[in-house]
């Protein structure tokens, strides 16, 4: 979607950043889904307002613990040039400060799946960090690790590193900053993801400097930025189904599309059945519906 009305900076493969003042960006969540790095033509309704919504919710349960840079999801906060697009923001939208970003994604990881379980098939070890013999897929680890990774220019793939390279790029202090910081809002995640019948396997957290304090930044613990699982279809040795864009990934890998650009068109079914798979999770999540959240905007 465009915003009319302000200096539009970057798009991601999701979100559009806009420019609103000195201290002040708008981040607006599209419903554009992408598998393998490539964005499909298709989009996936309400998307972008669930993945705006759970966000918004991690970012108050998670203020205790770090600050953040989102200041309000409301409309009656949108910039008086935007006044004639509140209805097409509505629930897209974070007005947030702005920061100064930590190039690189702070992911912690609490069972073994994903990038992380492909590097342990090769060498025993993820981003560094070696784990006991006999770990199969799924499974949970002994204590959560904290695995860094390079921010990927839009399109590319980030990259796992060892926490000696991120030291390297931002100096050691900041960087077992973030990792301590990383391995408690896990933590907190993880025991309300619990407590709703999901399992938090891994998630990736993205920071900023203020004044010289750390804030948390981007998004928080979306289905996007994290791999949830139901508690009670978990089963060690097997990639357990996920609260995010499965159907959207099935689907491209049973087309035999090769991963590389133009992805393909979805289907209706696929379509409906991951727009239910997000809305879902942001119900589990939040413990509200999505209809509610949106009335409150």
């Amino acid at each position: 979607m465009t915003i009319q009305g302000l200096t539009h900076l970057r798009s991601g493969k999701v979100r559009d950043l806009y420019d609103i003042d000195a201290d002040h960006l708008l981040l607006v969540a599209s419903d554009r889904v992408s598998t393998y790095d490539v964005i499909h033509p298709t989009p996936i309704p309400d998307k972008g307002r669930v993945l705006t919504g759970i966000a918004a919710f991690w970012f108050d349960r998670l203020d205790p613990i770090v600050p953040n840079h989102l200041v309000s999801t409301s409309v009656a906060d949108l910039p008086a040039e935007l006044s004639d697009q509140r209805d097409e923001l509505a629930g897209r939208f974070m007005l947030c400060r702005k920061v100064e970003v930590v190039p690189f994604e702070c992911v912690v990881r609490g069972y073994l799946a994903g990038s992380g379980w492909r590097e342990y098939q090769q060498g025993g070890r993820v981003c560094g960090v070696p784990l006991r013999e006999g770990l199969r897929e799924a499974d949970r680890l002994d204590e959560p690790i904290f695995t860094p990774a390079t921010k990927a220019e839009d399109g590319d793939h980030d990259e796992n590193v060892s926490f000696e390279v991120m030291a390297s790029g931002v100096g050691e202090d900041l960087a077992a900053q973030l990792r301590e910081l990383s391995l408690e809002l896990y933590a907190a995640g993880a025991e309300h993801a619990a407590a709703q019948g999901i399992i938090l396997a891994d998630t990736k957290f993205e920071f900023g400097l203020r004044d010289g304090q750390i804030v948390l930044a981007d998004e928080v613990l979306t289905p996007d930025s994290s791999r949830y699982w139901p508690a009670d279809t978990w089963q060690p040795g097997t990639n357990p189904p996920s609260f995010d864009k499965q159907f959207v990934r099935d689907y491209a890998t049973s087309t035999g599309w090769d991963r590389t650009p133009p992805a393909p068109e979805l289907p209706p079914d696929v379509v409906a059945q991951t727009r239910a798979k997000y809305l879902e999770a942001f119900e589990c999540i939040t413990g509200r519906t999505f209809d509610d959240w949106m009335t409150t905007l």
